[in-house]
């Protein structure tokens, strides 16, 4: 318990410095918002209605007086009214959330069930055919960025073969196997080497020889010994992998007009909506802090080396 409070402590501040880094950016753009927003309305209005509408949503203040506002606002569930739409960020980010939650649960299931196998049948094959096929695999997969990758299942599976529908038609599992698919190729091509690279070092050890010599079989071997020394390995890139899917993943959500948080943060960048562009920011500091936060807790909880080192200090 002290140490998870310990580490939640100087986590706090790199939260404050992100808000502060990222207001401070937003505030030094140059793109006025009020400018913006006539504009992309095609509207013209009077200069004194421009000033009007700046002072109301309080954009003439001093920087330190905006951020000091955003921020008390913020801690108390505030994150401030959408300059486009004039909804409260916090109920449009809600809104979105279960679209990029969905999204994030489908992926991980899905790369958990293709990389891990993957990765433990290419260790345990080294320099076979099966290695190398799965290498190659892993090679390409890697190679591919995310939106090639959903092109090529959009061509394929939505318009030559006519299987599932091209552009999302809401959040449901049919309009979600695109988007999950092409996460899950690029995330399992990577993690598949991990594994594999995890399992090797854990089979070079000398007690697995010694568990070998003694008789032991090599089920039991990589199961119960193997895969539990790797498992800190692969827990803590999962966790970093649900970090950024909970972030949204915007190119995705873009290209297959996923309503999630990633589409969103896009929608407002390219509008100009700065308060949500700034809550979205939050809300990938806060998800990258836990995440990490839980890793670091992991590693404590389940390494006897890292919790006894830090008894030591």
């Amino acid at each position: 318990m002290n140490y998870a409070l310990k580490r939640f402590g100087q986590l706090i501040p790199i939260l404050f410095g992100i808000t502060f880094l990222s207001f401070l950016l937003i505030y030094m753009a140059g793109s006025d918002a009020v400018t913006e927003l006539y504009t992309n309305r095609g509207v013209e209005v009077a200069q004194e209605i421009l000033d009007e509408r700046r002072a109301e949503l309080g954009l003439n203040l001093p920087f330190f007086t905006q951020y000091v506002n955003w921020l008390w606002g913020m801690l108390h569930g505030d994150m401030g009214i959408s300059y486009v739409t004039g909804e409260p960020v916090l109920a449009a980010f809600l809104r979105k959330l279960p679209a990029t939650l969905l999204l994030t649960a489908l992926s991980i299931l899905l790369t958990v069930a293709i990389a891990i196998p993957a990765g433990i049948l290419a260790a345990v094959r080294q320099d076979r055919a099966a290695d190398f096929i799965l290498r190659f695999c892993s090679f390409i997969g890697n190679a591919m960025p995310n939106f090639f990758v959903g092109m090529l299942l959009m061509q394929f599976l939505g318009i030559q073969l006519e299987l599932l529908p091209v552009i999302s038609s809401g959040v449901g599992l049919k309009s979600a196997i695109m988007p999950t698919l092409t996460l899950a190729i690029a995330m399992s091509a990577k993690y598949m080497r991990q594994v594999r690279s995890a399992v090797l070092e854990e089979l070079n050890k000398e007690y697995v020889q010694g568990a070998m010599a003694r008789g032991i079989s090599n089920r039991v071997i990589l199961w119960k010994n193997v895969m539990k020394a790797s498992m800190l390995t692969i827990m803590t890139l999962l966790a970093l992998s649900i970090g950024s899917l909970l972030g949204g993943t915007a190119i995705v959500e873009s290209i297959f007009m996923w309503d999630g948080v990633g589409k969103l943060a896009v929608d407002a960048i390219n509008m100009r909506d700065y308060p949500l562009i700034q809550a979205y920011v939050m809300w990938m500091a806060v998800i990258y802090v836990v995440v990490n936060l839980a890793a670091d807790l992991l590693y404590h909880q389940f390494d006897p080396r890292i919790r006894l080192g830090g008894k030591q200090n």
